[in-house]
């Protein structure tokens, strides 16, 4: 086989292939044998009729276009190997001569690929992320918050104001006729939450037990979604809500703690907590745009739709799963078809490019995945999963069975690039404070699953 690569962009290549004819006996031999189980031959028993007796019956042509179908794949991904291509997508063959006896098979294909392009300084990279400092302030917010749920609700003969509660029936009507699905009755409603309909909460302050008022809105769902009503709001009650006194008293009531002070306490070790794990992520979601931020990167149209194509169809899937009509999801979101494509191919280009990023680093680094740590990794997501320790190999067999080991060790080697990024560059938090290894790599706490690898978020 000869072939030849001619770049067309720096995502696009030609490859022009060659197979002489004297290399095509493998598929020549396997094509006569399909053909020949396929064509009944008095005398002979399926697949056992001479090459000769074929080509009287069928002809050469059927059996040289039947090779061509076979052949074409195999040549294309020998060539792609032989040029190291670093294909993005899937082929296309844009000219083709079949196999014709004694004449060599030719044919050229377009495929995108992988840019060529050079990584910045790793140890020049410089990232922020959020201090995980905890202030009185949230400490506050988050034990105010807990004395709301905690609290009483008191009925009151007075106006509604934010913050209370009312039970109100409501009906929305278009034209004088009510609309199907859009009346209920004693619901319950905070006042100024601003989750149900626009212009709802605005009509509700100053309104009174008894009391019913008419206002303009737009629907929110059913069929008649983004369409303006009439809507009549009647409240049924008032109630305030009463909180409890911030003492020790609540602190036993509320949580473990004897002391407010004790409780106040360990909500600081619970926020700090979260913060930690909060930076943790944002540590490598601000590393990876930083570096990828840096290379003016260009992607393939063809593979971005592809992945579009992909992310699709796996809703439509879901949706369809669920009963619900992928076209009617999306007219609930806001969006149409087009929008929806739309918005997917930034979100696919972004990925596309953090691979790219990622598998150069790898590649510049020389990152293997072994065997341990994929055998780790496949123990993680049976945990996250829910298998039994004792189903563990076969859960590991499914994955290999479908195809999906390859993609799991990809993923896998990409975050392992993303951890030789983060320590070579410089991150320091919103207080000036810049983080060592330590810190960006603990070490896990007993009784945490083995294997843990971000590697699912590394290639996103």
């Amino acid at each position: 086989m000869k072939s030849t690569v001619e770049t067309l962009s720096p995502t696009r290549v030609r490859l022009s292939v060659e197979v002489p004819f004297e290399e095509l006996g493998e598929h020549l031999t396997q094509a006569y044998k399909k053909v020949g189980q396929q064509v009944k031959v008095p005398g002979f028993r399926p697949g056992k009729a001479p090459k000769a007796v074929i080509d009287q019956r069928v002809g050469k042509d059927a059996v040289y276009a039947e090779a061509t179908d076979a052949a074409l794949p195999r040549q294309l991904f020998a060539a792609i190997q032989e040029n190291n291509v670093r294909v993005l997508g899937r082929p296309s063959v844009t000219d083709l001569e079949p196999i014709a006896e004694g004449k060599p098979l030719t044919f050229t294909a377009e495929v995108d690929v992988a840019p060529e392009f050079d990584l910045p300084e790793l140890g020049d990279l410089e990232v922020e992320v959020e201090s995980t400092d905890v202030t009185d302030e949230q400490i506050d917010t988050e034990i105010e918050n807990l004395r709301l749920r905690f609290g009483t609700l008191k009925t009151v003969e007075r106006e509604a104001a934010n913050g209370d509660f009312v039970t109100i029936d409501l009906k929305a009507t278009i034209d004088g006729d009510e609309v199907e699905g859009g009346s209920t009755t004693g619901m319950s409603h905070e006042v100024g939450a601003g989750d149900l309909l626009d212009g709802l909460d605005e009509a509700l302050v100053g309104m009174s037990a008894g009391d019913t008022k008419t206002f303009s809105s737009a629907l929110a769902g059913g069929d008649r979604a983004g369409e303006n009503a009439d809507v009549e709001v009647k409240v049924g009650s008032v109630k305030e809500r009463e909180l409890p006194e911030l003492d020790d008293d609540f602190a036993q009531m509320a949580s473990e703690y004897d002391t407010l002070e004790e409780l106040r306490d360990s909500t600081r070790d619970t926020l700090a907590s979260r913060a930690s794990n909060a930076q943790g992520q944002q540590v490598r979601e601000n590393t990876l745009n930083a570096l990828v931020d840096s290379l003016d990167l260009p992607v393939p149209d063809g593979a971005v739709d592809e992945e579009v194509e992909n992310r699709t169809e796996h809703l439509r899937n879901q949706l369809t799963q669920m009963g619900l009509d992928f076209e009617t999801y999306l007219s609930a979101q806001g969006q149409d078809p087009d929008e929806f494509a739309e918005s997917q191919r930034e979100t696919a280009a972004v990925g596309l490019r953090r691979q790219l990023v990622l598998d150069k680093v790898a590649d510049d680094s020389e990152i293997q995945v072994t065997a341990e740590q994929l055998t780790a990794e496949i123990q993680r997501r049976a945990l996250q999963q829910g298998v039994p320790e004792s189903q563990h190999q076969q859960f590991a067999n499914v994955l290999r069975d479908r195809g999906l080991l390859p993609g799991l060790t990809a993923e896998i080697r990409r975050a392992l690039a993303l951890d030789e990024v983060v320590r070579a560059a410089t991150i320091t938090d919103s207080s000036g404070k810049t983080l060592d290894e330590e810190t960006l790599f603990p070490k896990p706490v007993a009784g945490d699953e083995a294997g843990t690898t971000d590697a699912d978020e590394a290639s996103e």
